[in-house]
C-alpha cells in the first residue's frame, strides 16, 4: 500500500490506484482501497480505534490513476464542495486507437446513464434525463497503432471520458462496454487519472501531482517515455 501512496500529511491522502481495485465498497463484496488503507494506516500509525477516512471522489473500476482521500472530517467536507464547484482540475490520459481525429478538440455531449447495464447514452443535443458532459482532449503521443489523448474535464459524469471518445469513433483501449475490440490480460483499461490540481482544503497550499503509468505495461510505458 506505501507504494501506491504519492502524496500524504494530516488532512489529506492521495493514491495512485492500480485498474481493477475498487475505491470504495460495491455490491460484489470485494475488498475495497478504502478498507485497505484504513487497515493500512491503523497498523502504520498504531491507532487503537477507529481510523477515519473519507473518499473524496471516485474513479471506475478498469481505470488506473490519482483518487483523494480525506483523513479529517474538515478536509472531506470542504474538498467535497471543492468537487461540486469544479474547483478541482483533472487530467487524464487515454490511449485509443489510431483514428484520424482532430489534434485538439472539445467535446460536448449528453450523457444519460442506465442503471440496468451500467451504461452511459450520449446524445448530441438536450435531452430529457441526461446531463451535459464536456472535455477537451488534445493528441500529445502517436504510436504505431495507438495514440495518446490528455483529457480535461469540464464536468465530471458517469463513464464520461468512455462515452464520448466512443461517440466520436476512439474508444479507449480495452473498454470493451464502451466498443473496443479486444479486452486488456489485467481487464482494466487504458484510461489513467493522470495529474490532479486544487488548493490544499485547510492550508493555503496548492498541490500539483502527477501519477506514473502503470509500470508493467509495456504500452504505457512508450506513452511515458
Amino acid at each position: 500500500m506505501q507504494e501506491q501512496i504519492v502524496f500524504e500529511d494530516n488532512h489529506l491522502l492521495v493514491i495512485n490506484k492500480k485498474a481493477g481495485q475498487l475505491v470504495q465498497g460495491d455490491k460484489t463484496g470485494d475488498l475495497s482501497l478504502l478498507d485497505l488503507i484504513k487497515d493500512f494506516i491503523k497498523k502504520r500509525d498504531h491507532k487503537p480505534g477507529n481510523v477515519f477516512l473519507g473518499l473524496v471522489h471516485r474513479i471506475d473500476r478498469p481505470t488506473s490513476g490519482l483518487v483523494i482521500y480525506a483523513k479529517t472530517s474538515k478536509a472531506l467536507t470542504r474538498l467535497t464542495q471543492m468537487v461540486k464547484n469544479r474547483e478541482i482540475k483533472k487530467t487524464y490520459w487515454a490511449v485509443v486507437p489510431k483514428i484520424e481525429i482532430p489534434k485538439s478538440q472539445r467535446l460536448v455531449h449528453y450523457l444519460k446513464k442506465n442503471e440496468k447495464n451500467n451504461k452511459a447514452t450520449v446524445f448530441p443535443k438536450p435531452t430529457e434525463g441526461a446531463k451535459e458532459a464536456i472535455l477537451n482532449y488534445e493528441i500529445i503521443k502517436t504510436l504505431d497503432n495507438f495514440q495518446l489523448l490528455e483529457i480535461d474535464l469540464e464536468t465530471g459524469r458517469h463513464h464520461q471520458i468512455r462515452a464520448q471518445l466512443a461517440k466520436i469513433g476512439v474508444p479507449i483501449k480495452g473498454d470493451l462496454k464502451y466498443g473496443s475490440q479486444r479486452s486488456n490480460p489485467d481487464g482494466g483499461i487504458h484510461l489513467h487519472a493522470r495529474k490532479l490540481e486544487f488548493q490544499h482544503p485547510v492550508t493555503t497550499h496548492n498541490i500539483r501531482i502527477t501519477a506514473p503509468v502503470p509500470q508493467n505495461d509495456p504500452l504505457w510505458k512508450a506513452c511515458e517515455d
